[in-house]
């Protein structure tokens, strides 16, 4: 008896192993063919213990932070950038550098979570919230990824009518652009490393671009180095100084770069492996983050030196930049309306790739679909792109209903922020779910400080938006009806976060409850 006993707590361990080794298969299934860094290591899961470092070991860990920072690159940032160097010069350019600082900051925490735990952040939400939660978060990161997908199909449907001397009209663009799920379809099949590889193409293409630009306009050396050293803030240039601190944290991007650190073969049961990955991805991703920064600068300070004060500043953005760009400073070797062009159309392509591969995260990841790779990336394109079809004929290429799309756009993206960082700031400080990578005290606290200083410049954009553009009083009751729920679920969120002390939610929920009563 005694041996048939034994015999079936043997079946059922091996049950539950093999279940939970399924189960893990299933979560990392985006990859089916992970890069393997090093040969596994038979030590103690306990062991902290990380090899010295390695160059050879940077190089196979470098990539997800580049796909992550393209998100730093995309359309929407660069008519931000435009707009702040028109409008403000070089008064703001002290603040992209702390804007990136902080998406940098939130970046690798969104790292962490998704090395740490061998899940990404969609998966993690599904687990841990209420069913309800759970899909509201999903719908709110389905929209915040539509909306920033969007600008850019639009902003490399411009940069294609750019280039083909205005013969292709905007909604052609569009079209052309869609195809990038077909391309970012063919280089996944032959292995993470080559998709890699073709945004490491893009991003130096942009590089060099607005590199050329930058090197074209000659902006001023010593007011760039002034606005980067001393911080200045006026009431004129608010909006786009909002504008800086909310185009660094896009919602999509911290579902996606949990996802992408998973592209390596590491043991979340290794605590050195994990450490060690830990250790690279903040290298890779910081140097990736930092090039990022150059190239913002570089279109901050050309059109700064080429509009700031002129008549021109207000009306400025992307379908007109490259006329004025070369109307303002002439051919050139190359014309610089061309050099714009392709450095948009590398920034438009690169996004809408990098937002497909966030999309099938995301669904696959708040929905636990089992669905085929090609089946998910276009049900998740064609997401964005039958909205952004019927947006370009709408709008066609008209600069007043293109500008006020935008600034549509951008609002909505701004009110899914909180729906991602704060269940990320969550789990990262969760020992449930972190184990001892969790983070400490310290650093919790400025993440938090973090995200509030960034809710509170999307807040604000979000109140100047609704008091200048709402009219009506149906309009404005299904706002506030809206702003009421919007609150309620944050709310929610934070209390859900364990954030505050136990005693203190304690004391707001009588409080509620008398009050209710």
């Amino acid at each position: 008896m005694n041996v048939e006993m034994r015999d079936d707590k043997e079946d059922s361990k091996n049950e539950e192993e093999t279940n939970r080794l399924l189960s893990e298969s299933h979560e990392s299934d985006e990859y089916e063919e992970k890069i393997l860094i090093a040969e596994a290591e038979e030590s103690d899961g306990e062991d902290l213990t990380v090899p010295p470092f390695s160059w050879k070991k940077l190089w196979m860990f470098t990539g997800p932070g580049f796909l992550m920072s393209i998100a730093f690159l995309d359309p929407g940032n660069l008519e931000g950038d435009l707009q702040a160097g028109a409008i403000a010069g070089y008064s703001l350019l002290w603040l992209l550098l702390w804007a990136t600082i902080m998406g940098l900051m939130i970046q690798l925490l969104s790292a962490r979570v998704g090395v740490a735990t061998g899940r990404h952040l969609a998966v993690l939400c599904r687990e841990e919230y209420p069913g309800w939660v759970g899909y509201v978060l999903w719908v709110m990161a389905e929209l915040a990824l539509i909306g920033a997908d969007i600008q850019e199909v639009i902003g490399s449907a411009i940069a294609i009518q750019i280039l083909s001397n205005g013969y292709l009209p905007i909604w052609a663009g569009v079209l052309i652009t869609a195809s990038d799920c077909f391309i970012f379809l063919f280089l996944e099949n032959y292995g993470v490393r080559k998709l890699e590889a073709l945004f490491a193409v893009l991003i130096a293409t942009m590089g060099v671009s607005f590199a050329w630009m930058f090197g074209e306009t000659k902006p001023s050396g010593k007011d760039l180095l002034m606005g980067i050293l001393v911080p200045r803030l006026s009431s004129e240039t608010i909006r786009q100084a909002v504008g800086v601190v909310g185009c660094v944290i896009t919602p999509h991007n911290v579902f996606l770069h949990s996802a992408l650190v998973q592209s390596r073969k590491i043991d979340p049961n290794k605590k050195g492996q994990v450490q060690e990955a830990l250790n690279y991805y903040s290298i890779e991703s910081s140097v990736a983050i930092s090039i990022s920064f150059i190239i913002n600068l570089f279109v901050t300070t050309v059109f700064a030196k080429g509009f700031y004060g002129s008549k021109q500043a207000n009306s400025v953005g992307l379908i007109n930049a490259g006329q004025y760009l070369e109307d303002k400073f002439g051919g050139g070797v190359f014309p610089i309306l061309y050099i714009w062009g392709i450095g948009l159309f590398a920034a438009g392509q690169s996004s809408t790739i990098t937002g497909t591969y966030a999309g099938q995260f995301i669904m696959g990841g708040f929905l636990d679909l089992r669905l085929k790779k090609w089946l998910r990336a276009v049900i998740t394109r064609s997401f964005a792109i039958v909205p952004t079809i019927a947006v370009a004929l709408v709008f066609k290429t008209s600069e007043a209903s293109l500008d006020i799309l935008n600034e549509w756009l951008n609002v909505l993206q701004s009110i899914q922020i909180p729906f991602a960082l704060i269940p990320l700031l969550t789990l990262v400080a969760k020992e449930q779910v972190m184990g001892v990578f969790k983070i400490g005290p310290v650093l919790e606290r400025v993440a938090w400080s973090v995200a509030a200083l960034v809710m509170i410049f999307n807040g604000y954009l979000l109140i100047d938006f609704f008091v200048s553009e709402v009219t009506g009083l149906l309009f404005g009751l299904a706002v506030a009806t809206g702003t009421v729920a919007y609150i309620a679920f944050i709310v929610y969120l934070i209390l859900h976060s364990g954030t505050f002390p136990s005693d203190l939610i304690t004391l707001i929920s009588k409080r509620f409850t008398s009050t209710g009563n």
